[in-house]
C-alpha cells in the first residue's frame, strides 16, 4: 500500500494511540500512527505508575508507553514522528496534512490527541513536575500517605481531588483564589465538613520551592488589597485541579465538540458524527482521565475502525 494511503489513520500517541495502533495492527490494517506533540502522551511526565494492570511492581510512564509503543510496533504498526495540522472529513477518504507538508489519506480515522492538565504559569510548575507537583490525584495521590498536600481550584473537580486525597493524606490544604468554591452545594459541604481539609479562600499560589524536590509554596492572601499577607505553606505535594483543555483545535469545525471542546462520541461507540472516524481516549473523556480507560478506549476505536471497514468494501 503506498505510504501516503492507510485504511487507518491514528492521530495522536499516547496509551489510547498505542493501544489502538496494537489492535488495527494485529487485524491486518496496516495503520499509520502519528505520535504528534508529545510521544507518548501526558504519562511520559508521570514519574510512577503503580495502578496500570500487569506492572506489579509498578513502572514509569515512559516506560509503560515505550512497552505498548513496541508491542504494536511488533505487529506492524507504522508510528511515525509529526504533527497533524489540517484535516478533511468532507469526503472519505479522509485527508490529513503532517507539519512536513505531506498528505495522507485514509479510509479511518483515529482521533487520540489527548487533553493537556491546565496550569497556573509559574515557571516552578515544570520545574518540580513530577517532583511534587502533579495534575492528578488519582493516578499520584498514593505516594504522599501520610504528608502534606495542597490542591488548587475552587470547581467540583477541585473539590473531588482534595477529598480523594483527604484519605491518603494526613493535611490537605484547598487553595482557591476567590471568597468561595463554584462546586456544588454538595461537594462544598463534604470538602467543609473534612476534618483534614482547610480551605484557604481569597489566597493565590505565586511560587514554588524546595532543593530537589517541593518543599512548599509560596502563597499571597487577599493579594492586591491592603490585607495583602505573603505566607509559605510547607507541603510535600501540589496538585492542579483548575480544568484540562483537549486538544482538539485542528478539528474545530470539521467534527463536533461539545461546549468544553471535547469531542462528542455516541456514547456507547466511539464512532463521532462523522461516519469513519472515531475518538480515543481524553481527547473525548472529560471524565475519567485514566491511562488504563484510555487504553480500553483506544481497543474499542480499533474494533469499531474494523467494523466499519468491513461494513463499507
Amino acid at each position: 500500500m503506498n505510504s501516503n494511503k492507510t485504511k487507518c489513520l491514528i492521530i495522536g500517541s499516547g496509551p489510547a494511540g498505542y493501544t489502538a495502533a496494537l489492535y488495527t495492527s494485529r487485524a491486518n490494517l496496516s495503520p499509520v500512527l502519528y505520535e504528534g506533540h508529545q510521544p507518548g502522551g501526558q504519562l511520559t511526565i508521570t514519574t510512577e505508575v503503580e495502578n496500570f494492570p500487569g506492572y506489579p511492581d509498578g513502572t514509569t510512564g515512559t516506560e509503560l508507553m515505550e512497552d505498548i509503543r513496541r508491542q504494536a510496533i511488533k505487529f506492524g504498526a507504522d508510528i511515525r514522528p509529526g504533527i497533524i495540522t489540517a484535516v478533511d472529513f468532507s469526503k472519505r477518504p479522509f485527508t490529513v496534512t503532517v507539519d512536513d507538508g505531506s498528505t495522507i489519506e485514509a479510509e479511518t480515522i483515529i482521533i487520540s490527541t489527548g487533553a493537556t492538565a491546565k496550569f497556573l504559569g509559574l515557571d516552578d510548575e515544570q520545574k518540580y513536575m513530577g517532583l511534587g507537583v502533579s495534575a492528578c490525584a488519582t493516578c499520584d495521590g498514593f505516594f504522599y500517605r501520610g504528608k502534606r498536600v495542597a490542591v488548587v481550584g475552587g470547581g467540583d473537580t477541585a473539590c473531588e481531588e482534595a477529598l480523594y486525597l483527604s484519605n491518603i493524606a494526613a493535611d490537605v490544604f484547598l487553595i482557591v483564589r476567590k471568597d468561595h468554591l463554584r462546586a456544588s452545594k454538595v461537594m462544598q459541604r463534604r470538602v467543609l465538613d473534612k476534618p483534614n481539609i482547610r480551605v484557604l479562600f481569597n489566597t493565590n499560589t505565586v511560587g514554588l520551592y524546595g532543593e530537589e524536590f517541593l518543599e512548599g509554596a509560596h502563597l499571597v492572601e487577599n493579594k492586591g488589597t491592603e490585607n495583602e499577607q505573603r505566607m509559605d505553606l510547607e507541603l510535600d505535594g501540589f496538585f492542579l485541579a483548575i480544568g484540562h483543555k483537549p486538544n482538539t483545535e485542528i478539528f474545530k469545525g470539521a467534527i463536533e465538540l461539545d461546549e468544553s471542546g471535547y469531542i462528542k462520541t455516541d456514547g456507547i461507540s466511539t464512532a463521532t458524527n462523522i461516519e469513519g472516524v472515531f475518538a480515543a481516549g481524553d481527547v473525548a473523556d472529560p471524565h475519567y482521565r485514566q491511562a488504563i480507560t484510555a487504553a480500553g478506549s483506544g481497543c474499542k476505536a480499533a474494533l469499531d475502525a474494523e467494523r466499519f471497514l468491513a461494513a463499507h468494501q
